[in-house]
């Protein structure tokens, strides 16, 4: 899948990885969708000024952010359709009453575009194969034809609202190789988040390992580590060799748990020794 082009999340410029992804292409900057966005606050502006410029109205809107930007990288819908329509490219809402009476099965599509709240991603077919595109991925998604309607269908259940793209999009390397040939995927890309937590972890299991061997008597009954306590401590409840793989809240609750033991053990320790210093002699 060397050839497709996927851009991975940087900030909150969801929208720009959307876009590009979709186009398969460095296309638009965050400078170029500001320029949009700035150029849509603009014209939304001068059609509040036609009430008068000294309105409660028009003075209400001028104190208000934009509502196609802001400073995270985040950019609306109207920005990515005006965005779309320099490539004479139209975006349809898939479950709206005019699409749906079409019953076009979603494969003879050529791309959609999905947001939930602030993010947005792509799923495209390139040559013959549908991929989901998103940024929050370490790298593209094979979906196979049978399961794009029902991932689909999830995504709608799940808050998303869905928009089909029509228009021709520009021919991209992908397209061009995919059409001759299919790839397989032995397997599905994870979260960005979730493979970085699970090389953190990895680096963690290393270091516990390279503890354990060079002082096993502390490492027996935990050490003074909290991560090393955490590491031995799922080691030694699965009962097996096996390590652990740990999501990163995982992680972080059990750490917590550690932490709270030891601060336990701390106040009930001087809280012996406190009552022991005071209590009367028989």
């Amino acid at each position: 899948m060397e050839s497709i082009f996927h851009e991975k999340q940087e900030g909150s410029l969801c929208a720009q990885h959307c876009l590009n992804n979709l186009l398969q292409g460095e296309y638009f900057s965050p400078v170029e969708l500001s320029s949009i966005a700035q150029q849509l606050d603009e014209e939304e502006r001068m059609r509040m000024a036609e009430g008068g410029v000294q309105t409660e109205e028009y003075r209400t809107f001028l104190q208000q952010p934009s509502g196609n930007m802001d400073d995270s990288g985040f950019f609306s819908i109207r920005v990515i359709s005006s965005a779309l329509g320099v490539w004479g490219l139209e975006l349809v809402l898939f479950n709206s009453r005019e699409y749906q009476q079409l019953r076009i099965d979603p494969i003879h599509e050529k791309a959609f575009i999905c947001n939930y709240k602030e993010h947005w991603f792509t799923v495209r077919k390139l040559g013959q194969q549908w991929f989901n595109l998103n940024s929050l991925l370490t790298g593209p998604e094979l979906i196979s034809d049978t399961y794009l309607a029902l991932f689909l269908a999830q995504l709608q259940q799940e808050g998303y609202s869905i928009f089909v793209i029509r228009g021709s999009l520009p021919e991209c390397e992908a397209d061009q190789i995919l059409r001759i040939m299919q790839v397989e995927q032995q397997q599905r890309p994870k979260l960005i988040g979730e493979d970085e937590a699970q090389r953190c972890t990895d680096r963690h299991h290393m270091t516990y390992r390279t503890r354990q061997e060079s002082s096993p008597s502390c490492c027996a009954v935990g050490g003074s580590d909290p991560s090393g306590a955490v590491t031995a401590g799922s080691s030694h409840e699965s009962g097996s060799s096996e390590e652990a793989v740990l999501t990163a809240e995982e992680l972080r609750r059990r750490r917590q748990v550690y932490f709270d033991r030891q601060q336990a053990q701390h106040s009930s320790s001087a809280g012996g020794e406190k009552d022991s210093g005071t209590k009367p002699s028989q």
